[in-house]
């Protein structure tokens, strides 16, 4: 019905930049919030930053002054701008995306997609 799709993951050294790029289609009314999150190994998966259809954003701690989330409504796209990163940052990074798929407000859902790994080297 609705799939994500990342991109822009790769191999980085510390202190360099990279963006990430996701799209979202299939079938869709309209899309809520949309963000992202990261797992890193043998750690839980955890929220790395979000943003409202009305453009409000959230961030972890971890990432505040150097990651900027931002999104194209019509192009149901999120972008994930990392600047200054660091070694800690290395991890697979989903995107997520709540997804309305009908008039009725009770169809809507999280979904994920695939992952993309970033990893930074020190």
């Amino acid at each position: 019905q609705v799939r994500l799709v990342e991109s822009g993951g790769g191999l980085v050294q510390a202190g360099g930049s990279l963006r990430l790029s996701c799209a979202a289609s299939g079938t869709i009314f309209s899309i809520n919030a949309m963000g992202w999150y990261r797992q890193p190994p043998g750690n839980q998966r955890e929220l790395v930053a979000t943003i409202t259809s009305d453009g409000d954003t959230n961030y972890a701690d971890s990432v505040k002054g150097r990651f900027t989330v931002s999104r194209d409504n019509a192009k149901n796209t999120v972008l994930l701008q990392m600047n200054s990163l660091e070694p800690e940052d290395t991890a697979v990074y989903y995107c997520n995306a709540h997804v309305r798929t009908s008039l009725r407000p009770i169809d809507t859902r999280a979904y994920w997609g695939q992952g993309t790994q970033v990893t930074v080297s020190s």
